[in-house]
């Protein structure tokens, strides 16, 4: 299910003001998941010469596309950004009681989402219709209103469906949260794209910090 709902991210990847379709890389754990809070679109990791200068910045692709005056956001040093990403996990692990305490909340949330009788009462309502359809249909009457309504409540019912999915993805990530914060002894160190990856949904780069997104649902702000 999660494979699943990554790879549907990946090929709707789009960014912007306008949408624009966007390349999935997964070369580097922070591709396509650092946006631009000025326009919305995604960072880059760029081989950057400065004045003779070489290193690796990460920009808005807005403003390496079509210069500072559709987009000004900052560029990123990509050890700045790194060190932001490990200074966000850090005070997640340090204040690990709180941040236990904030995603038993949000799942208790989550499950207060659930409705476990919407899929059951649909189905037998379903059922219910498509006995009458029969009925009408052997009888030769109109059924047509019978069938609208059984496509109507198909389409609820893959709603509700992908909506249950959802429910059960955040869940099994807020649980992956918890399981990292009660094993991890210590604070990170040394940048780790496995953990990155594992844990981060989104950063967003400002002019003098970045936010930073956990899968779990929380947010914290790192000045960089």
């Amino acid at each position: 299910m999660q494979v699943q709902e990554e790879m549907l991210r990946r090929a709707n990847l789009h960014s912007g003001a306008n949408r624009k379709k966007r390349v999935y890389s997964s070369k580097y754990a922070l591709s396509s998941i650092g946006y631009c809070s000025k326009c919305g679109d995604i960072y880059r990791r760029i081989a950057w010469n400065n004045r003779g200068k070489h290193s690796t910045v990460w920009r808005c692709v807005n403003r390496v596309e079509h210069g500072p005056d559709c987009c000004d956001a900052p560029t990123v040093q990509e050890e700045e950004l790194q060190n932001a990403v490990i200074k966000a996990i850090n005070t997640a692990l340090g204040g690990k009681d709180e941040m236990l305490t904030a995603l038993e909340k949000n799942i208790a949330m989550v499950l207060a989402l659930e409705d476990e009788t919407s899929m059951e009462s649909l189905d037998a309502k379903l059922e219910e219709l498509q006995q009458e359809l029969l009925k009408r249909a052997n009888a030769r009457q109109d059924y047509e209103d019978l069938a609208d309504e059984i496509d109507l409540l198909r389409e609820q019912k893959q709603n509700a469906m992908a909506e249950n999915a959802e429910r059960e993805g955040l869940k099994q990530r807020i649980a992956e949260m918890q399981q990292f914060l009660a094993e991890q002894r210590g604070t990170i160190q040394v940048y780790d794209e496995q953990v990155v990856r594992k844990l981060i949904e989104k950063i967003t780069v400002h002019d003098e910090k970045v936010t930073v997104a956990f899968k779990s649902g929380m947010e914290i702000d790192v000045k960089i």
